[in-house]
């Protein structure tokens, strides 16, 4: 419909890019595995028969640094997995579900798990509704943790996407599921208290229905369990303030490396790119006030020091000025 001077401005066709059916890919070192990897999947194999294929791939090099994991088989498996299932969301999904295993063996590190985004990138970067689908399927269902997601996003491999709307959509929602997670084991942690008080207090008085006292006495949780889950709530708030942590610090590296640059060259600091990345800072700090602010004190002693630019530290003060 539209003349040949608009090409250029037309996005790239929402399709997948795989790279062993590509020219040239019967130099890469995984190409025959994964060739054989898509008949064994189309043969309705088991996970462990995956893993038996993958397990045909050379290790890293010596001078590689991989942190305990074989960046090659992670590259083969996602890539060849998350083509075959292309067709829709609900294939991809049911791809995930059933190779499940082989996600949770290779994916045991923080650096598995970016290998494992940086994979889907390569073959979804040109369809950002399904990277922004399949990062929230891969948190639901445990796969990738909330702060290799974080680092992902930071990353100096993603520097090209850092101002593309489905990158801050991600983000949002990785913090957003992070964030219920504390809330429901808060609120399940407090119910179990009171659940424990009621029957404590009940159990002191005499009642004329035994019978009514022993149903209640079944239904309260006992000690040990409400020491459990008091041990979850506080790992996952543990989890929530690195999370936090890890946003809130990436974003001074990358705002006092852009300002200092700009120092030393003599130019304006106040570019597109500033104005857009502060404004990403200070959409964090105001959507998910309430969760920083729990934390606020902690990230004025640790990162948002006296020492920072006064441009990032003006974004800190302004959230606590408002909260005060």
């Amino acid at each position: 419909m539209m003349p040949e001077s608009y090409a250029d401005l037309i996005p790239a066709p929402p399709e997948p890019i795989y790279k062993y059916t590509s020219e040239g890919a019967s130099s890469l070192p995984g190409t025959a595995a994964a060739h054989e990897l898509v008949v064994s999947i189309r043969r309705k194999c088991t996970p462990e028969e995956v893993l038996n294929v993958l397990n045909t791939l050379p290790g890293p090099r010596e001078n590689e640094e991989t942190n305990n994991f074989n960046p090659l088989k992670i590259d083969v498996f996602v890539q060849t997995l998350l083509n075959l299932g292309s067709k829709s969301f609900s294939h991809s999904f049911a791809a995930i579900g059933k190779f499940h295993y082989v996600f949770q063996v290779l994916a045991e590190t923080e650096e598995a798990q970016i290998c494992i985004l940086r994979n889907m990138y390569a073959l979804w970067k040109n369809h950002y509704q399904m990277m922004v689908v399949l990062t929230d399927k891969f948190l639901k269902t445990g796969i990738i943790e909330c702060s290799a997601i974080a680092n992902w996003i930071f990353s100096k491999e993603m520097v090209s996407e850092f101002t593309k709307l489905y990158i801050w959509e991600i983000l949002h929602l990785t913090i957003r599921k992070k964030n219920k997670h504390v809330i429901k084991l808060s609120t399940e942690l407090a119910e179990a208290r009171e659940k424990l008080r009621r029957a404590e207090s009940r159990s002191g008085s005499s009642s004329e229905d035994d019978d009514n006292n022993k149903d209640r006495n079944r239904e309260k949780p006992s000690e040990d369990v409400v020491e459990r889950m008091e041990e979850k709530l506080e790992t996952a708030q543990a989890d929530q303030k690195n999370l936090f942590f890890i946003i809130f610090q990436r974003f001074i590296m990358i705002l006092s490396e852009h300002l200092g640059r700009c120092d030393t060259d003599g130019i304006d600091y106040n570019t597109h790119w500033y104005k857009w990345t502060i404004g990403r800072l200070q959409q964090v700090f105001l959507t998910h006030h309430e969760q920083v602010q729990k934390y606020s004190s902690t990230l004025e002693t640790l990162l948002f020091t006296p020492d920072l630019d006064p441009h990032i530290l003006d974004v800190f003060h302004q959230f606590v000025s408002l909260r005060a």
